[in-house]
């Protein structure tokens, strides 16, 4: 078995390595001049296990591509399985036709994946697990929560666990069990229109002195998690730490986290985080024991 890294891993790569002892080898790559990639798989992967890792943030078009030609290069040289380890799976929110017409992203994106020869997937933290039954082949879904639980227990003394919305519920119920926490949900509503997030209904509860942990996926604008923040602090929050595995954090989205009360951020490395005050916890050892 030989470990494949991509040309976007954030250091996965080199830390399955280490953690499973299985030789790493890195993809060779060049941009052309017209901007398309070039995707060379240097040794011989003929009748080998092959583990390759690429996560898919930005620039998600590009990231794609390359992981859609390393993996279809790595099938026509002969490899007797390959797995492809993707940290963060871009386009996943798109799972359906919320409005006529739309393009259900992530069913293109498994498809293809199906298509040019993966035999198992390997996703940290989906968007949503259904949306995995695109992909005709094994699937293997990485939840990190025993990680981020610990890292929370470290740095609080009472702590309650908010989902943002119902859909992290189960999300906010794994951490909060892992540190036998209190947790609940905020009820949200999304115009599909304008993209506007409201709070439509919240719990009626007290978190007078807590420090309260608001948990999701992914944190992208910010907004849900920011009007979550000055929920909690309404309700006599002490402190807000916000918890996501996958930390995008576009359109000032740290701002604005900071802003509403936000005094800490936690994340994982499944997607390239450039600010140094963020808690960013390596996924390789959650992912090497789903392997």
């Amino acid at each position: 078995m030989i470990i494949i890294g991509g040309t976007a891993t954030n250091g996965i790569d080199e830390s399955l390595s280490k953690i499973l002892s299985i030789p790493l080898i890195k993809v060779e790559n060049k941009i052309f001049p017209d901007g398309e990639s070039y995707i060379r798989i240097p040794v011989s992967v003929k009748n080998e296990e092959v583990l390759l890792v690429q996560t898919t943030d930005y620039p998600q078009d590009k990231h794609l591509i390359e992981l859609f030609l390393m993996a279809e290069a790595i099938k026509d040289l002969g490899a007797k399985k390959l797995t492809v380890i993707i940290p963060y799976l871009a386009y996943s929110r798109q799972d359906r036709r919320f409005k006529d017409g739309e393009a259900v992203s992530v069913k293109t994106i498994l498809h293809i994946l199906s298509e040019v020869g993966v035999d198992t997937l390997v996703i940290v933290e989906p968007h949503k697990p259904e949306e995995l039954t695109y992909f005709d082949g094994e699937v293997k879904i990485i939840h990190p929560y025993p990680q981020i639980a610990r890292k929370i227990k470290e740095m609080t003394n009472d702590p309650f666990i908010l989902a943002p919305d119902r859909g992290a519920l189960e999300r906010a119920k794994s951490i909060a069990e892992e540190i036998n926490a209190p947790y609940s949900y905020i009820e949200k509503e999304r115009d599909r229109n304008t993209g506007e997030v409201r709070i439509k209904e919240a719990p009626n509860l007290s978190l007078r002195e807590k420090d309260v942990v608001i948990v999701d996926d992914i944190i992208s604008t910010g907004g849900t998690i920011a009007q979550a923040s000055k929920l909690a602090y309404s309700l006599g929050a002490k402190n807000v730490i916000a918890a996501a595995v996958h930390l995008v954090l576009t359109d000032n989205a740290k701002e604005r986290l900071k802003e509403a009360g936000v005094k800490t951020i936690i994340g994982t490395n499944t997607v390239k985080v450039d600010y140094k005050d963020i808690i960013v916890l390596d996924v390789s050892q959650s992912i090497a024991l789903n392997l």
